[in-house]
């Protein structure tokens, strides 16, 4: 895979490009081989007077997957490099192959069109300019990350991490994505979207609230009241709902939707267990209403889901549509 380096570098989005994909990870068998490219002549140039050393490449059709970790957010006359840059883009785009963007990188597909008529996400800080300058493409805010098909982007900074693992459980499965997870000692899937980084302070009091929805995550198999939540959270149900809306993003209901699907999603992939089965091991009051959220969210039925999953094939991708406050999935 080619982790594409502007020639002025974002070194955290670099960073988690390369710790996910460039890091060798034996105890996981065959992973990807990540190599950093550049299309510049010059080594690309990063804060405190760093600079990369990057394998110069004229093409990126040698790669299976392309990461953008970061773009320049303000237009730039067209000269050689970036002409190249965009052909090279092009090209890949138009063979199918997965491209991801992290905060920033979402301006360089939006640039050359390939974002038109699509939606997509960046870092909060340049929503405003996103809008203004690419009309045709619909801006979400609000969420971690926007995903459509072959093409997926990130919003600001540590957002990329939850992108790559998402990807990572798409293309290989819970138990892998858990161990590149762990790996990165961080859950391997976040609730919420951009609002909660927005000016948020830190408690200094023991976070109660925090505390109700590990109890939440714990005990999904059995029935959970959202008042019995807000008790844990030593909050009345109205301080409870708004807490959670601001720091979630979602309603409590909503995310304990969210929840028991990741968990159906995790017992289908291992492909030992019956959809009523499932339905019950992740808290769904039958298999009935499993299939009823399943197919809201996915576009596919449990079963669908099972046959393509189950079997850990070596290109999975979701089919159909969904959406969360977390990630936009079409």
């Amino acid at each position: 895979m080619a982790i594409l380096a502007h020639r002025e570098v974002a070194m955290f989005e670099l960073g988690c490009a390369a710790e996910l994909f460039c890091l060798p990870r034996p105890e996981l068998g065959e992973f990807y081989r990540g190599e950093v490219v550049t299309f510049s002549e010059a080594a690309p140039a990063a804060v405190g007077g760093l600079s990369l050393n990057c394998k110069k490449v004229n093409s990126l059709l040698d790669y299976e997957l392309l990461v953008i970790p970061c773009w320049s957010t303000i237009a730039q006359p067209k000269d050689d490099y970036l002409s190249s840059v965009y052909k090279a883009v092009e090209e890949f785009a138009a063979t199918g192959r997965q491209i991801l963007t992290f905060c920033s990188g979402a301006f360089l597909p939006a640039e050359i069109g390939l974002l038109n008529g699509r939606q997509a996400t960046t870092h909060w800080r340049y929503a405003g300019m996103f809008k203004q300058r690419f009309r045709a493409v619909e801006y979400v805010g609000d969420v971690l990350y926007v995903w459509q098909g072959a093409l997926a982007c990130s919003a600001g900074s540590s957002a990329a991490i939850d992108l790559s693992i998402e990807f990572l459980r798409r293309r290989h499965g819970f138990e892998l994505a858990n161990s590149v997870a762990r790996r990165l000692v961080m859950a391997p899937h976040r609730q919420g979207g951009q609002a909660q980084f927005v000016e948020a302070p830190v408690s200094k009091r023991p976070d109660h609230f925090a505390s109700a929805l590990d109890w939440a995550l714990a005990n999904l198999q059995h029935p959970i009241i959202i008042d019995d939540l807000a008790d844990r959270a030593h909050l009345s149900r109205r301080s409870f709902d708004r807490k959670f809306r601001q720091s979630m993003g979602v309603a409590p209901k909503e995310w304990l939707i969210q929840q028991r699907l990741r968990a159906a999603q995790k017992a289908l992939e291992s492909g030992k267990e019956s959809v009523d089965r499932v339905a019950h091991l992740a808290g769904f009051e039958s298999a009935v209403t499993l299939r009823h959220h399943f197919r809201r969210a996915f576009g596919i039925s449990p079963s669908q889901y099972q046959q393509q999953f189950g079997t850990r094939a070596p290109h999975m991708e979701l089919e159909g549509g969904g959406s969360q406050a977390t990630a936009i999935d079409y």
